[in-house]
This record gives C-alpha cells, structure tokens and sequence, in this order.
C-alpha cells in the first residue's frame, strides 16, 4: 500500500490539492496530513480523490469545530485525530504528531513502524534505533504549502518500508532523501 504523506498547508489548496493528485497517479491510497491545515473547509477538494484523509491539527489549529463536523459528515473520508493520532495501514502501525522532537522520541520508543511529523518546513527521513533493537523511520513532508521553503510531500510504500520526498511542482523524487528501514 502507498500513502502520500503531507503537512503545513497553511491554507494553500491549490499545491495540498496537486500533491495529492500527483500522489494518487503514483498509487496513493490513503493521504496522511500531519497538521497546520488551518481552514478545514480547504480540505473538502481531496474528497474528490476517493480515499481516506487522516488528519491532525498542529500547533496553527484554526477551527477545531468545524474540522471535526467535517469528520463526523455521513460518507466523510476524513479522519481528524486531534493534536496526534495512531493509524493502521497496509499491515503497519503509523504514528501522527506535530513536532519532530515528539516525533523522534516516539519512534525510539519502538512502538511504531513509521512516525510522521511536520512543523518545521524541512523535509526528511530518517531512520532512528529502537529500544527494542529495531529501527522506526521519522518521515517530515515538508511544507506542502511552500512556506518558507519549496512545496514537498513524502510518498511512502508501507509494503516495502520505502519512502521519498517528491516536490509538487515537478513530481521528480529527490532519490537522495530515499530511506528504508531494515
């Protein structure tokens, strides 16, 4: 299964929108969006693509009332977590959270195949050594808004535990931020 991961859309529809599309014509089939959506109703244009959107609210929250409203409409494919969430994908345990230094601590915890997080406008992955041996990727998208920095999401392949950031103005992977967890 792929997930198109992204974050800091700040609003901006139209790039969280391309991201999205370009993220489906890759094989997307689930689009994680790891906080400071802002305005809710930005998000009701990935209803479009047909597959489930979960979604945290960052530390830029907007309007928590009516991001859950959207998530509770009948036939909705939103999933609002709050300010962290859990989600189980293509047999993985996926941890949402805002802040990469959250981020980082739950992922040496072990508890999780991938941590997703955002914030800071730069995108990475890293692989970061567990307590219990193992390793868990810490994934940052990036901006999807382009704020500060050029417009980037992640894509990820949960089969085979590769993900990469891939701009949205090009659609080119950047292989150099290719990481796999062993």
């Amino acid at each position: 299964m792929k997930i198109c991961i992204i974050s800091d859309s700040h609003d901006n529809a139209p790039l969280m929108v391309a991201a999205v599309e370009k993220a489906k014509a890759q094989g997307a089939e689930a689009v994680l969006h790891c906080g400071d959506v802002v305005a809710p109703s930005i998000l009701r244009k990935l209803a479009a693509f047909d597959m489930p959107v979960h979604v945290i609210h960052g530390n830029n929250t907007g309007d928590l009332y009516s991001m859950a409203r959207l998530a509770h409409e009948p036939g909705s494919p939103f999933h609002f977590h709050g300010q962290d969430g859990e989600v189980k994908l293509g047999g993985r345990r996926i941890f949402l959270v805002h802040y990469p230094h959250y981020a980082n601590a739950l992922a040496c915890t072990g508890e999780w195949d991938v941590v997703c997080c955002g914030h800071d406008h730069r995108a990475k992955i890293e692989t970061i050594a567990n307590i219990k041996g193992g390793e868990t990727l810490v994934v940052n998208p990036g901006t999807v808004g382009g704020i500060a920095s050029a417009p980037t999401y992640a894509l990820g392949d949960l089969s085979a535990m590769k993900f990469v950031i891939c701009p949205v103005m090009e659609n080119v992977p950047d292989e150099g931020n290719l990481a796999t967890a062993h």
